[in-house]
């Protein structure tokens, strides 16, 4: 990179256009930017919502509100109302249908003539979404993207945030290469969108036809994405869209110039702009947090697996070195990134898990009553065979011997056996969910980020302003000090 490629001076005078914008990324992006180079010159920040009045209320509400932005805050004081308002335009949209739900908007001439970069971070990242919800974002979103930018005269770059789980439960080591239109991971041949949108549609049309309450559609829903995700090889409904969203974006672009950024686990900030901000329960966070609350006291894993994660700031300064560095590259080359850890500072399952024990034991959480959650040790299966007898044995039996006894005594014991039966379906689900990442036994290649970084240091601005290096994590540090006690205060109310 050369000298004067700061990512401060590249940002200077550029118009941004940002899908998912309350997304957890999206704010950190929003707020990295604005307060790193207060001359951007506009970020078009694209939100679901049905109206412009109810998408600025979206953004007053889930974005501008947050702690995150407290620094920027102090920054600009009285003034920052009118920064935003003159930096920032919200914008309501809905990037599961064409031209991104914009048709009816009254900005979509100026984006379309001014907007120079385009940053996909729109997306639903629950393993265990609706599959009409997660195609309609994660896969259909991606390609109204793609054909949005195109008619965009004045467009530079499209940097598409995907996932490195997308490479499913392949073992070994995962190249920065794209997928093929069409391509499943384990060989089984016919995987096409168009039918996967059809098979979505006859669902819901029987669906309807048979009476179904919206409850039953949801799980309904739920079922077929997992059902189709597991056919082709895909072990949840998120990264086999997100995979779907990926082939569509590479077969569409033509000469689009185009960055794909794949994270690992995206974990709480580690350092801006301060450490350990984080929102909701992030993939690995849910089992913190069930082991945190007493509903988690057992666990099958390999404690010898590497468990691949990265700070949230360090994957939107990724993002942003991504941009500063395109310039210097050939035209029309696409790029993909991994930023993960697993190659050069990897963290194994049983480390994650010593440290988790230790934080809760040590400082047991305070639950809303104001009692501590006392929690011991977690047993650890080392096979999903052991874990499955554990559970018949220790609570399947007892739980079917308790639904016997609670029917004969006219339900006297029905609290007890609703509260055990919802206890034990909530670790099944989880295991059900997470297994993949509990025993997984592969590296992502990141050569594409180990040269970014390289070419990013040579700018002694970038050195101070774009840190992105996992080696510089200290992960026990990072979980007791940083990551933990950020759930705790922004998750574990």
């Amino acid at each position: 990179m050369e000298e004067s490629g700061s990512a401060i001076g590249f940002l200077e005078n550029k118009t941004i256009l940002i899908t998912g914008s309350t997304g957890f990324l999206a704010k950190i992006l929003l707020e990295k930017i604005l307060r790193i180079q207060p001359n951007v010159k506009k970020l078009y920040l694209l939100l679901r919502a049905t109206d412009e009045t109810t998408a600025m209320q979206r953004f007053c509400n889930e974005v501008m509100r947050k702690d995150l932005f407290k620094v920027l805050k102090e920054k600009w004081g009285a003034n920052l109302d009118s920064f935003i308002s003159e930096k920032v335009s919200v914008v309501a949209s809905d990037i599961s249908v064409s031209d991104m739900g914009l048709k009816g908007s009254t900005l979509v001439e100026e984006i379309k003539h001014n907007v120079q970069i385009i940053i996909n971070l729109a997306a639903t990242t629950n393993f265990n979404e609706r599959y009409d919800v997660a195609l309609g974002t994660n896969t259909l979103g991606a390609k109204h993207v793609v054909n949005f930018a195109k008619q965009c005269p004045n467009f530079k770059l499209l940097v598409h945030v995907s996932t490195a789980y997308i490479s499913g439960e392949k073992e070994g080591f995962i190249l920065e290469t794209p997928h093929k239109l069409g391509e499943s991971l384990n060989g089984t041949e016919g995987l096409n969108i168009e039918i996967e949108q059809r098979i979505i549609e006859q669902r819901l049309k029987q669906l309807k036809a048979n009476g179904a309450s919206e409850k039953d559609v949801t799980i309904a829903m739920k079922d077929l994405g997992i059902q189709r995700a597991n056919q082709y090889g895909w072990p949840n409904t998120y990264v086999f869209t997100k995979a779907m969203g990926e082939m569509l974006i590479n077969d569409l672009k033509h000469n689009l110039p185009l960055i794909i950024i794949r994270p690992t686990i995206v974990t709480s900030t580690y350092k801006e702009p301060f450490s350990g901000w984080i929102e909701g329960t992030r993939t690995i966070d849910s089992l913190i947090v069930g082991y945190a609350k007493g509903k988690l006291t057992f666990i099958p894993c390999d404690t010898n697996s590497i468990i691949d994660m990265i700070p949230a700031d360090m994957v939107v300064n990724t993002i942003i070195a991504t941009m500063v560095r395109h310039k210097f590259q050939p035209p029309y080359q696409t790029r993909i990134y991994h930023i993960g850890s697993s190659m050069r500072n990897p963290i194994k399952i049983g480390d994650l898990q010593r440290f988790i024990c230790q934080y809760f034991i040590e400082k047991p959480w305070i639950n809303g009553d104001g009692n501590a959650t006392k929690v011991k040790k977690i047993t650890i299966f080392n096979n999903m065979a052991s874990f499955h007898r554990y559970i018949t044995i220790r609570y399947l039996i007892f739980l079917k011997i308790l639904e016997l006894v609670n029917k004969a005594s006219c339900h006297s014991f029905e609290d007890k056996y609703i509260d055990l039966k919802r206890k034990l379906n909530w670790v099944i689900r989880q295991v059900q969910l997470y297994r993949p990442y509990l025993f997984f036994k592969v590296r992502f290649d990141d050569t594409n980020l180990e040269k970014l970084g390289r070419a990013t240091q040579q700018n002694e601005t970038n050195r101070e302003t774009l840190f992105f290096d996992p080696k510089d994590i200290n992960w026990e540090n990072y979980f007791l000090n940083v990551h933990i006690p950020g759930l705790v205060k922004y998750v574990l109310k």
